[in-house]
Order: structure tokens, then sequence, then C-alpha cells
């Protein structure tokens, strides 16, 4: 019978280790735990990525980055020779295959060896398929232990109840649970509900839905239309600024400040200073 009642020291061998696995970008840096070292003094440890076996929800609206931000994530690790799963719900495998080169080469990757470590899971074209959680899971499943992935990336969840969002809570927890089962680290990506602010975590993935992962990591943007707001933001008037932030996290602690989300014309995703400080320094030079 399987057991649902521990003491807690009986959960010491089974909890995993306290690392992070790392973006390649600034987020690396934005995680932190507390340790005591060998003079007793607690000391606060940056994890240096993102926690390890945590299966993190990436929301945002429509080209505000998610898809690049993961996708980077993919190729950092699998430059690494870290073995990767991509469940894709929208582009289809062939149109991935173009994508993923071209990261690769922006990114300074070889793609022969990438091209070795990731395997996409493509249910884009499958309406059917789509709204089969089980039969995505068997397949998933196969990918992984095929593979001997440990990261795995759902592009999007959303896709996998765009229809009936009653069910999102419902598919959102097959899959969290299924990843955690096969002890992945992850990304789950979550488009905007246009109901909500876009600069929240209820922006996507139906009501709750980012109290069932581990964390969530809000992505949004703002067209800059007038005066004050090229001032302020220190950009002419019809650029996009675009930020992240970590809206929680279950396995560690976190920045919690907004930061620009910086995007190169190739497609680079970085992450820049604290928005209120961009802020505050362009309000100083506009009055100079």
């Amino acid at each position: 019978m399987e057991k649902h009642i521990y003491a807690l020291y009986e959960l010491a061998d089974q909890a995993p280790r306290v690392f992070g696995v790392k973006t390649g970008t600034r987020l690396d840096n934005m995680f932190y735990v507390y340790e005591q070292d060998e003079s007793g003094r607690i000391m606060k440890r940056t994890l240096g990525g993102i926690p390890y076996q945590s299966i993190m929800n990436l929301v945002g609206s429509p080209d505000t980055g998610k898809s690049l931000f993961a996708m980077q994530f993919a190729l950092y690790q699998a430059s690494l020779n870290y073995k990767i799963v991509i469940l894709t719900t929208e582009t289809p495998a062939k149109f991935l295959y173009n994508s993923i080169k071209e990261r690769s080469l922006v990114l300074g990757k070889n793609f022969d060896e990438i091209s070795r470590n990731i395997y996409i899971v493509d249910v884009s074209e499958d309406d059917k398929l789509r709204t089969s959680p089980h039969a995505i899971l068997e397949l998933m499943k196969n990918a992984i232990e095929t593979s001997g992935a440990t990261i795995s990336l759902v592009d999007s969840i959303t896709g996998l109840y765009e229809h009936n969002e009653l069910d999102a809570r419902k598919v959102v927890r097959r899959f969290y649970n299924f990843l955690k089962s096969k002890k992945q680290t992850g990304f789950l990506i979550s488009q905007k509900r246009r109901s909500q602010e876009s600069s929240t975590v209820e922006a996507a993935g139906g009501l709750g839905v980012a109290h069932i992962v581990d964390g969530s990591i809000v992505l949004d943007k703002k067209l800059v239309s007038t005066k004050y707001e090229e001032t302020i933001y220190g950009v002419s008037l019809g650029s996009v600024i675009r930020t992240i932030r970590i809206d929680g996290c279950r396995l560690a602690g976190h920045e919690q400040s907004t930061h620009i989300l910086k995007i190169n014309d190739a497609g680079v995703v970085d992450i820049g200073e604290e928005l209120s400080l961009h802020i505050k320094k362009n309000r100083e030079r506009a009055m100079l």
C-alpha cells in the first residue's frame, strides 16, 4: 500500500539536493537559500540557477519572450550535454528544427551536439491528441525514459485546455505530478488570459494554477506611448519595454523586484537592472 503519512526525519534520504540548474542568464543569481556554515553562522547562498527538480510556470502575453527564454535555457543545458524533452502544442516539430538551429548559431552553440540532446514530442497538429492528457503523458514518459532526460519544457501548457479553461487546474496538476515523478526540472509556458492584468500570475492558466507549480516567473511588456514614458524608460516613442519578475517559489528564496528583460536583434535573452533603478536613472538624467 502506498504510504501517505511520514515522520519528518523519514524524508531525509528522499529530499532532493538543493542547487540551481543554470539558465545562462542573470536569473541564475536571483534564487537563493540559507545555510549554516561550519562556524554556525547562517549564510545566504545563491543557487546559480532555477531550483533543481522545480517545475516553474512561465507566464506572459504574446511577444513577451516566454518561448525565447525557455528555448535559450534548453539550448544552454543541451550544450552541457544534458538531455531535454520539449512538448510542443503550438509549433510543429519541423519548424522547431529551423528555429533551434538558428538559436544555436546566434548563441554560439554546436548545433550537431544540441540536436542529439533535444527530443521533441509534437502534438501541435493533432487536435484529438491535444485533448488527451493521458496519451500525451505516455508519449512524454517514453521520450524521457528513452533519452534519459532530466529537463522538460511544455510550450504551451495552455494549448492543452485552450477550449476548456475549466480543466486548467486538472491538466496542470497531472503534468506537474508526472514531471515530479520523473524528477524533471523545467518550465510550463502559459499564455495570458485576456480578462486578467498581464503582470499577474492569474493572467494565464486558469484561476489557481499558479498554486500548483513550484513557482511562477511573469513576463510582461509595455508599449511606450507618451512623452512621460519616453523619459522614464529612456527609449523612443513606439518602443517596447519588457520586464520579468519571479512571482513566488516554494523551493527557494528569490529576488522580488521587477527587472528589465533584454532581447537583442538576434533574439538573445538576458535580464537587466531592476525596473525601479532603471526609471530612477532616467529621471535623474532628464533633470540634468
